[in-house]
């Protein structure tokens, strides 16, 4: 008999996951849509002004006042820093390139977990993982086809994104376990908004007011977001759901064709598998690992069938 337990909190993380990452795609397109009249620092600050009291009224009807307290305050704003290096990253980079060429290309996150993982964490990374690695760092090349005038500069915003994406992920693991999602959420918005604010004055420019339904949008979805996938990575093995995050490239090239008729052309799809394939071939166990489990599948009993 197998530990339904376990099966029903995989299910949760494998479903935060999904709707974060559906969440963010739509923040991405609002977004792209708004950067064409502000600066991506303006983008969040005004996106984290918006969300931080709804998200304080949400901590303080589900936890209370002790919602606000954390044992993690310097990591948090750590985060929050390299929250705002990498968001910025990413929104730039939505003004020069295609919704689904941006976010694919933020996909070789893998690529830096990976050469963390190895060389600053110290962790033994197999040779199916650097295999792995390989196969993103040549998706990401057949996408951006770098010609004789070497690599297009916009392209370096979404791998810079990729970058922090990682480190966001893997310092998710430092947070104290026994901290409630809805607190994690808090801090990532406080972070976005204080350090936001240092740069804002020389970016600020007065909002339009057909634009604020937009900037609420960003605002809710971007913050939802983050949150559930951080809660996916904090509850639920990475391996079962980091596969999950590459739905974001459906969402980006069908709201790239939707709003912009952003049509990617044949070495976009051919780059997005190998990316695709990088993440799934390091993240997911081997066959022989996947058939081990199985035999040793909790409460089963040799010539017992999985129940």
């Amino acid at each position: 008999m197998l530990d339904h337990r376990r099966g029903s909190g995989a299910l949760a993380g494998i479903l935060a996951i999904l709707t974060g990452v559906a969440c963010l795609a739509f923040s991405d397109a609002v977004a792209k849509s708004l950067g064409a009249h502000y600066s991506p620092v303006q983008l969040l600050s005004v996106r984290a002004m918006i969300a931080l009291p709804l998200v304080t009224a949400l901590v303080l009807l589900t936890a209370g006042r002790g919602g606000l307290k954390t044992r993690s305050l310097p990591l948090h704003l750590l985060r929050g820093a390299i929250n705002i290096a990498t968001a910025s990253c990413f929104y730039f980079a939505l003004t020069l390139m295609s919704l689904a060429e941006t976010t694919v290309i933020a996909f070789c996150a893998p690529v830096f977990v990976t050469a963390i993982s190895a060389f600053v964490l110290r962790d033994r990374v197999s040779r199916r993982s650097w295999l792995a690695v390989f196969l993103g760092f040549l998706g990401v090349v057949v996408i951006v086809r770098p010609g004789g005038d070497g690599l297009p500069w916009a392209a370096l915003l979404p791998v810079a994104s990729a970058l922090g994406y990682a480190v966001l992920m893997l310092s998710a693991q430092r947070i104290d376990r026994d901290e409630k999602m809805v607190t994690t959420l808090f801090y990532i918005v406080l972070g976005q908004l204080l350090f936001s604010l240092i740069p804002l004055p020389a970016f600020w420019r007065p909002l339009a007011a057909e634009h604020l339904a937009g900037f609420v949008g960003i605002a809710v979805l971007s913050t939802l977001g983050l949150g559930l996938i951080t809660q996916a990575f904090r509850t639920t093995a990475a391996a079962l759901v980091a596969p999950f995050e590459y739905t974001a490239i459906l969402w980006a090239t069908l709201l790239g064709w939707l709003f912009w008729g952003e049509i990617p052309g044949f070495w976009f799809y051919v780059g997005a598998l190998l990316v695709v394939a990088s993440g799934l071939f390091g993240a997911l166990p081997s066959p022989r690992v996947w058939l081990r489990r199985l035999l040793r599948a909790p409460g089963t009993r040799s010539g017992e069938e999985p129940g």
